[in-house]
């Protein structure tokens, strides 16, 4: 008995399914995927990276956004980071951001493999990107991946609360420990 199999998902089907879902889905580039809502935890460090960049890229051509805004990635799949930076002038209706320069990711309980690699991966194959970081949100430490050229290895580097996280492709240097204000690591009230 043969079963037809279902035809796999164009981007454009996926966009326009997406505008009229309730919960959040990314696409992996065959069909779309189910995205579990964040902790509060998540949302705060989320927070604190736009407000790491919004004073440092303001009278700039650079501007941040996420997480709805997406990602166009290899095979075109569609990626909603948790922020961004695009330099390139955009219609604001766009539900794409042109040439990504750096993407973040927060992890999640369940996000851990899908943004460590797959991400990696599709991220590596936009040639904007420079900068890839993951954010950790089970206590404090970044993992900052780097290109000099669209079609460079990733140089990575892992991070603490004490470091400076460079970003040479946008001039900007970020104390890791602004992504922790007035996170709470534990039941005893440890504030980071």
């Amino acid at each position: 008995m043969n079963v037809a199999l279902p035809a796999p998902w164009t981007m454009e089907r996926f966009l326009a399914w997406a505008d009229t879902q309730e919960g959040r889905h990314e696409f992996d580039g065959l069909r779309p995927v189910a995205m579990v809502g964040g902790s509060g935890r998540h949302n705060r460090i989320t927070l604190n990276i736009h407000a790491a960049f919004r004073h440092r890229l303001r009278g700039t051509p650079c501007s941040s956004f996420g997480p709805d805004l997406g990602v166009r990635t290899i095979g075109n799949a569609v990626r909603y980071p948790d922020a961004l930076v695009t330099c390139t002038k955009f219609d604001e209706l766009s539900k794409l951001a042109p040439d990504p320069i750096a993407v973040f990711e927060v992890l999640s309980p369940d996000s851990g493999r899908r943004d460590r690699i797959q991400k990696t991966l599709e991220y590596g194959g936009v040639p904007s990107i420079r900068h890839y970081v993951i954010v950790e949100s089970s206590g404090v430490g970044v993992f900052a991946m780097h290109r000099e050229a669209g079609d460079a290895p990733w140089t990575a580097t892992s991070l603490t609360g004490d470091d400076i996280l460079a970003l040479p492709a946008l001039g900007l240097e970020i104390p890791v420990a602004e992504f922790y204000e007035d996170v709470d690591f534990g039941g005893d009230g440890e504030v980071a």
